[in-house]
């Protein structure tokens, strides 16, 4: 229903603006200036009213996901096992995995514990650009501290932040390009480490 409504008031929007546009190109005929500077001016501000940070937003987000996201594998299982020869097999995963969380919905590190050796990292920032979020995800040794995976990915908009709706759709993203495949290269990571 709030979906019908924000439509509604974008063909609301459109109309007054179209009217803005004509009104202004009928103003400077009549002053012997140029209507489709005016025109467009007028549409040119009436556009940025609503729409001021779409292609910011944009551009941000293909900017920070060619730049920054990905996903990387610094240590495989099998190089783990030959440096740690015995202690895997002697790994217990839990089905719940115990975990802390620091930070709010926008902003938080949380640490949840795979097994003796293995902590599952994620950290949400955001929005550190406009509406632009940045997701880490890391696999840690708890022993050395050392990452042995991690996975970068942003996404952009409000509406995965508590629930609330997008009433901005149009900036909203929920991945970078490849975003998908790189977070299911992630779980394949960790289930190799939960020996599943």
């Amino acid at each position: 229903m709030l979906f019908l409504a924000v439509l509604f008031f974008l063909l609301i929007y459109l109309a007054v603006s179209i009217g803005v546009v004509r009104v202004a190109a009928k103003w400077a005929k009549k002053r012997n200036r140029r209507p489709w500077l005016w025109g467009g001016l007028a549409a040119f501000v009436m556009y940025n009213l609503v729409f001021w940070d779409w292609i910011p937003t944009l551009v941000a987000h293909k900017y920070y996901c060619a730049t920054e996201a990905g996903f990387w594998v610094y240590k495989t299982p099998e190089q783990w096992k030959q440096e740690n020869p015995g202690v895997f097999e002697t790994l217990t995963t839990q089905r719940v995995w115990p975990s802390k969380r620091v930070g709010g919905m926008d902003k938080y590190v949380s640490t949840s514990t795979i097994n003796q050796r293995f902590d599952y990292v994620t950290k949400k920032n955001g929005p550190f650009f406009l509406n632009l979020w940045r997701h880490d995800q890391a696999i840690l040794d708890s022993k050395s501290g050392k990452v042995l995976a991690q996975q970068i990915d942003f996404s952009t908009g409000n509406g995965n932040i508590g629930g609330e709706m997008e009433l901005r759709f149009w900036i909203h993203s929920n991945n970078c390009a490849g975003g998908r495949d790189n977070a299911i290269s992630f779980v394949k990571f960790v289930n190799q480490l939960r020996g599943s």
